[in-house]
C-alpha cells in the first residue's frame, strides 16, 4: 500500500471502515467521530483496497462477511504489504474457522456484532497506539541506519581496541563454584552496552570478527586457573557457522572440554545452514551447549529441538519476584522438573535478593548466577552464598 498523506492527521489518529451494511458503517463511524478519530468509510473490500492504494490509516476496522473480497482476503492483502497495520475484524456470525484463520493472518482483534460505542472506542484507540509505536519504531530503525557507516566504522573500531570480557560466577546448589560467565565490554563511549557493540558488527557484517575477539579474551585467563571450573561462553546465532570454533588452533577449542556454548535469543537458531551438522561437530570438539533466555526471545521449542542442551537458563524476568509470585514458581517448577527427566541442568539466572535464591533451590535450580551472588568483574569476582 503506499503511505501517500500522513495518517496521523488527527489528534487520536485516522480509521478506515469497510461493511457492506450501511446503518452498521455509518453508526461506528459516528462513534469514532465523536471520539475525536478520522474516518473514512468503505462499502466492500475492493473500496476498502482501493483507499488504502491513495491514504494511509492507523487502523482498519472491518466487516468480516462482505462481497467480492470479504474481511479475511482483505487482512490477507493489507499485512502482505505492511504487517505493522492494526486489523480489527468484526462480525456478525462468528465461527471457528474464521476466527483460526483470522488469527493466522495476524488479526489485531476479532469482535462481535454488535459492538458497544465504548468497547469500539477502546478498541479503535489500542489499535491506534500500537500503530503510532510500530512507526516510530521503524523511524527510530530508519535512524540508526541512516548514520554514516564510517562513522559506525569508527565507532565498532573503537569498541574492538577498547574489548574487555567481565566473569560473573554461577553456583551450585550447595554454594561451591561451579564456573563463570564470560560477558563482552567495552570502553568505546559511543557503543555503550554489549547489545550497542552487537547491533553494530550485525550492520557491519562483522559478527565474525567480534565473535573470534571475545572468544580469544575469554579463554586466556581461565586456561591459567584449572579451579576456575567452567567458562560460559555467549555465541550469536551467526557465530554457530564460524568454522574456527571447531579449529584446533582456536584458544577455545584447546579448552572445550571446559567450555558451555550458550546460544543467545537475539536471532533464530532457525536460519543457521546445517545447523544439526555444527552442533555435532561443536559436541565432537568437547564442548557442551547451553540455552540462554528461556521463556524470553527465540529460545523455546525451535531451540531445544534443534541444540539439544545440556543446560538450560531461565531468563531473569521469570526469576524477578518469583519469591512473591506463586504463577512463576508454578512455571520454574515445570521446568525444572521437565529439564530433570531430559538429564538438563537448569540456571537461574539474574538473582538479586536471598528470597529469590531460596525459592530457585526449592523449585529445583541447580545452578544460579545473578547480582545478589556476584557482579561481573574482570578477574574473577568472589562470592557470597
Amino acid at each position: 500500500m503506499n503511505a501517500l498523506v500522513n495518517p496521523t492527521d488527527s489528534l487520536r489518529g485516522r480509521i478506515l471502515l469497510a461493511d457492506d451494511e450501511p446503518e452498521p458503517l455509518r453508526a461506528m463511524a459516528r462513534v469514532l467521530k465523536a471520539s475525536g478519530f478520522a474516518v473514512d468509510t468503505a462499502r466492500s473490500g475492493d473500496d476498502a483496497l482501493a483507499q488504502l492504494n491513495k491514504k494511509a490509516y492507523d487502523a482498519i476496522l472491518s466487516d468480516i462477511s462482505m462481497p467480492g473480497v470479504d474481511g479475511i482476503e482483505l487482512l490477507r492483502r493489507i499485512h502482505d504489504h505492511d504487517a505493522d497495520v492494526p486489523v480489527v475484524l468484526i462480525t456478525g456470525a462468528p465461527a471457528v474457522e474464521t476466527a483460526v484463520l483470522a488469527l493466522d493472518y495476524g488479526a489485531y482483534k476479532y469482535l462481535l456484532k454488535p459492538v458497544s460505542p465504548d468497547r469500539l472506542e477502546e478498541v479503535a484507540t489500542k489499535a491506534v497506539q500500537m500503530s503510532q509505536m510500530a512507526r516510530i519504531r521503524r523511524e527510530a530503525v530508519a535512524m540508526l541506519h541512516a548514520a554514516p557507516d564510517v562513522e559506525l566504522q569508527d565507532s565498532f573500531k573503537g569498541a574492538m581496541d577498547t574489548l574487555w570480557v567481565a566473569y560473573q560466577p554461577i553456583v551450585k546448589s550447595d554454594g561451591s563454584l561451579y564456573g563463570y560467565e564470560a560477558l563482552l565490554r567495552s570502553r568505546e563511549p559511543r557503543l555503550p552496552h554489549p547489545g550497542a557493540v552487537l547491533d553494530a558488527a550485525e550492520k557491519l557484517n562483522t559478527l565474525e570478527q567480534l565473535g573470534r575477539r571475545v572468544r580469544e579474551l575469554a579463554a586466556q585467563p581461565i586456561t591459567e586457573q584449572p579451579e576456575s571450573g567452567s567458562l560460559f561462553v555467549n555465541l550469536h546465532p551467526r557465530d554457530l557457522e564460524d568454522e574456527e570454533l571447531t579449529s584446533p588452533d582456536s584458544a577455545l577449542a584447546k579448552i572445550a572440554d571446559r567450555v558451555v556454548l550458550e546460544v543467545t535469543e537475539r536471532a533464530s537458531v532457525g536460519n543457521i545452514n546445517d545447523l544439526r551438522k555444527r552442533v555435532a561437530r561443536l559436541r565432537e570438539t568437547g564442548y557442551r551447549i547451553a540455552v540462554d533466555d528461556l521463556g524470553a526471545g527465540y529460545a523455546g521449542l525451535t531451540s531445544f529441538a534443534l541444540l539439544e542442551p545440556q543446560i538450560v537458563k531461565v531468563d531473569m524476568t521469570l526469576v524477578r519476584d518469583i519469591d512473591k509470585l506463586p504463577v512463576k514458581q508454578r512455571l520454574v517448577r515445570s521446568i525444572t522438573s521437565l529439564c530433570r527427566e531430559m538429564g538438563i541442568e537448569v540456571v537461574g539466572e539474574g538473582v538479586e535478593t536471598p528470597e529469590e535464591r531460596d525459592i530457585l533451590l526449592e523449585l529445583g535450580c541447580d545452578l544460579l548466577q545473578g547480582y545478589y551472588l556476584a557482579k561481573p568483574q574482570e578477574a574473577f569476582p568472589t562470592y557470597r552464598w
